[in-house]
């Protein structure tokens, strides 16, 4: 984590949006709404994405401006494999546009799991694939010293697990029943990042 002597205004900044994220995060996943958890999610993703703009990590700047167009398709073209392919394209040629060193594999990573799970996968199959995007996104956060980042992207990791286990639980206690999208789990246990 960063030395709090050492921080530039725009290293404070981004901090600053980090722990804004992290409080969107937050309320998002208090939310049982839908509706309101994609709004929160979307405007967690604007906090998180100006924070890699201050923090000068721009392949995941560019990236998270491409999850928020992400999470309203995925919504809209639900298992759309021609979309998926062009979002991962985006993907792709964002990150190449920005790309500087090693660590930009993190987000692109991260950008790639989210999308496939979103558009691919539903239950705990998209949950596992999105809990692994969340990992990616807390170790690029861990390697640009992001407190509030790293934080956020724990919490969704952690989340993910948890929704897993109670989806698992869920299928053993009711055998045949539909628990991957709704049911006993519960419809907006995911976390689209």
């Amino acid at each position: 984590m960063p030395d709090l002597d050492s921080l530039t205004l725009a290293s404070l900044a981004g901090q600053f949006f980090g722990l804004v994220a992290l409080a969107i995060c937050l309320v998002a996943f208090a939310s049982k709404n839908d509706d309101r958890l994609l709004v929160l999610l979307i405007s967690a993703n604007v906090a998180f994405a100006l924070q890699f703009a201050f923090f000068g990590s721009w392949t995941a700047a560019a990236l998270t401006v491409l999850v928020i167009a992400r999470i309203v398709l995925a919504r809209r073209y639900v298992g759309s494999q021609w979309v998926m392919w062009v979002v991962l394209v985006a993907n792709l040629v964002a990150a190449a546009l920005t790309w500087r060193d090693w660590v930009d594999v993190l987000p692109l990573t991260a950008a790639t799991l989210g999308t496939i799970a979103m558009f691919l996968l539903r239950g705990i199959p998209m949950r596992i694939m999105l809990g692994l995007a969340a990992l990616a996104w807390m170790l690029n956060n861990l390697a640009i010293g992001s407190i509030g980042g790293t934080l956020a992207e724990g919490m969704i990791f952690v989340t993910n697990v948890i929704t897993i286990i109670r989806m698992a639980r869920a299928r053993k206690r009711y055998p045949g029943a539909s628990v991957d999208s709704a049911g006993p789990a519960g419809p907006s246990d995911q976390a689209p990042r």
